[in-house]
């Protein structure tokens, strides 16, 4: 299969390395940053598209992973160039976090241009991007997970059906949800630990051994304390999921003050030029003396 990648950053560029190694073709490349697509298409070997329908072309199966709802709605149905342009029989693996409700969008699309999409979530990082151990939560028809499943497991560690388009997406949203939750209460243990004066790696390792525990005190705990924020997950991204969930959370008449009180911590990061730090970098926000703003209330 001639395989395409639209939106080449992190995790983009690292699944077409992973598949390139793997024997896979990959044809065509495209990102709104001009220079990160010729230079991935000169390591790879294949085109940097000048257009979303030069993918399509070149491609059966066209990857995406993209910023947004509103980038991923423009990919699929922007007006002259868009990746339905003579589309049938191509396969579409959307892996962008989006809201739901536009993976819908797009099957419909899909479906009407005589091509197939899957949504296939990721729960995972960069260095699992590159090594082909990602934690992927897939969604749409059973046919099309089928006819991507070959390709998926070369990527994945794990891969999962989770049914109908949408419902994969409203797994991965909880998912970052609760991450950010721990992620913004172990910001809050540490930087306290630190104004009373204590030990942080031995905090850390009582953290480790009781129910303060968590995956991401193994991720970040050392990050948080040593304002290591090399970025692996934006705080910029942080706040987009954790406000794709707090939007389905109103859809069906929950509250969750928890959710709000992190999507708002992160929308405060991002407001405050720190969006491109990695999510640890809410830590800035919680310890005292680190941000000029971290008083401020």
């Amino acid at each position: 299969m001639n395989i395409g990648f639209v939106g080449i950053g992190r995790m983009g560029a690292n699944m077409a390395r992973r598949l390139k190694d793997r024997k896979f073709n990959v044809t065509a490349v495209y990102d709104t940053n001009r220079k990160a697509a010729t230079d991935l298409a000169a390591e790879l070997g294949c085109a940097a598209a000048q257009d979303l329908s030069e993918v399509t072309a070149e491609s059966d199966v066209i990857f995406t992973v993209v910023t947004d709802d509103n980038a991923m709605r423009k990919i699929f149905s922007g007006s002259g160039d868009n990746l339905l342009k003579n589309a049938r029989d191509k396969l579409f693996i959307n892996c962008a976090t989006i809201s739901p409700q536009v993976h819908v969008e797009v099957e419909k699309l899909t479906e009407k241009a005589g091509a197939e999409s899957l949504e296939a979530c990721m729960a995972s990082s960069i260095p699992q991007a590159r090594e082909g151990k990602l934690y992927l939560m897939c969604g749409g028809t059973e046919k099309a997970f089928r006819k991507a499943e070959p390709i998926l497991k070369e990527v994945s560690s794990s891969l999962r059906f989770v049914g109908k388009a949408g419902e994969a997406a409203k797994v991965k949203a909880l998912v970052n949800m609760v991450m950010n939750i721990n992620t913004a209460g172990l910001a809050e243990g540490l930087g306290l630990g630190a104004a009373l004066g204590l030990d942080l790696k031995m905090l850390r390792e009582v953290f480790s051994q009781t129910g303060a525990n968590s995956r991401v005190l193994e991720t970040d705990g050392e990050d948080m304390q040593n304002r290591d924020h090399s970025c692996f997950f934006s705080a910029a991204h942080a706040a987009k999921d954790s406000g794709i969930a707090y939007d389905l959370a109103r859809q069906v008449g929950l509250e969750l003050p928890l959710a709000r009180a992190t999507k708002e911590q992160y929308e405060r990061m991002t407001a405050e030029g720190l969006g491109e730090l990695d999510k640890s970098g809410i830590a800035e926000l919680t310890f005292k003396d680190r941000h000029k703003h971290s008083g401020d209330r």
